[in-house]
């Protein structure tokens, strides 16, 4: 159902991803409950609990026994933020799903600018666009920037800079994003492959106040490497051309010594030379089986086909529910 064609109040789902955040969840709802009673469309939170380990969950089935519009998923072990996200999707029962974090780190008052980019001028997908020079260090801005950038040049489908996974997304997105079974999920980079009619919204993203980050540098390393392997092949494509250039050096290299032996006579290569030579092939050889690698271990989760996911207890309402 296109947001064109709503004739009633459409129900919009809120995702809202949970890994151990006690601290953030009670302060979460009370803004929620203030900020719902001034919108002019429905809402219904989908908390995922990424198998939290402190009183997340505990915290979740009381609010949801206390408010109808209150539902939770909750994992049977931690899988990761992205297949939380997933799963928010999965079970959204709106004509539209916003994704956003617990920690109030995404603005609940942009929420109607996203509603009513979607409703009022059709787009499919609206998101939000951070500021990157807002509440954050310059390492992590400077290695913010040179994601966006090498993945906008190796990837087909760009990503737009600040954009996260604070966004709007019409049903129709929604229903391609749960048709997609990879196990691998970058989510920024799905969001841009399905396409559809986009358009960005700056917002200013305050400090957090309650709780931690849980996401480290190594974390970051780590999801910025499953979004360049997941979305292209550069990376395996850059070694055939490496491959190439050091063949041409050591053909031009042999034919020297070759040329230079029928004119000086046979000449001793000295050690230095051969060994500095060995260790540096040696060495590339070993980063491109790295790479490789890679990849080879991502076919390897693909081809298992287990779920993304396991549900240890959840409290949702049926899509049935929502018509």
């Amino acid at each position: 159902m296109s947001a064109a064609s709503l004739t009633t109040t459409p129900l919009v789902s809120l995702v809202v991803p949970v890994f151990n955040e006690q601290e953030s969840i009670p302060v979460f709802i009370d803004a929620i409950i203030n900020e719902r009673q001034q919108w002019d469309f429905d809402t219904e939170i989908i908390f995922v609990d990424d198998g939290s380990s402190d009183q997340s969950l505990t915290l979740l089935r009381q609010a949801a026994e206390q408010y109808d519009f209150i539902q939770y998923v909750s994992f049977s072990r931690n899988f990761g933020k992205e297949i939380a996200l997933s799963a928010g999707l999965d079970h959204a029962r709106g004509d539209a799903a916003v994704m956003l974090d617990v920690d109030l780190q995404h603005p609940l008052a942009t929420i109607p600018e996203f509603v009513d980019k979607w409703q009022n001028e059709g787009y499919d997908m609206v998101y939000g666009l951070r500021n990157l020079d807002n509440q954050e260090t310059w390492l992590k801005r400077a290695t913010s920037r040179l994601f966006y950038k090498l993945f906008n040049l190796m990837a087909h489908s760009p990503l737009p800079e600040g954009g996260g996974d604070f966004r709007l997304l019409d049903r129709k997105v929604i229903d391609a994003l749960c048709a997609m079974p990879e196990r691998n999920r970058f989510m920024k980079g799905l969001y841009a492959w399905v396409g559809f009619k986009s358009v960005g919204i700056r917002y200013e993203q305050p400090a957090r106040e309650l709780g931690e980050s849980k996401f480290n540098y190594w974390k970051l390393w780590n999801f910025a490497l499953d979004g360049l392997v997941s979305f292209s092949t550069w990376p395996l494509r850059m070694w055939s051309y490496v491959g190439g250039v050091v063949a041409v050096l050591a053909f031009i290299y042999a034919s020297l010594i070759v040329i230079k032996t029928l004119v000086s006579g046979v000449d001793v290569p000295g050690y230095a030379s051969m060994l500095t030579g060995v260790l540096f092939l040696g060495g590339m050889q070993l980063l491109s089986i790295g790479v490789i690698g890679e990849y080879l271990g991502r076919l390897f989760v693909e081809t298992k086909n287990r779920p993304l996911y396991v549900v240890a207890e959840k409290r949702t309402h049926t899509k049935e529910d929502a018509e």
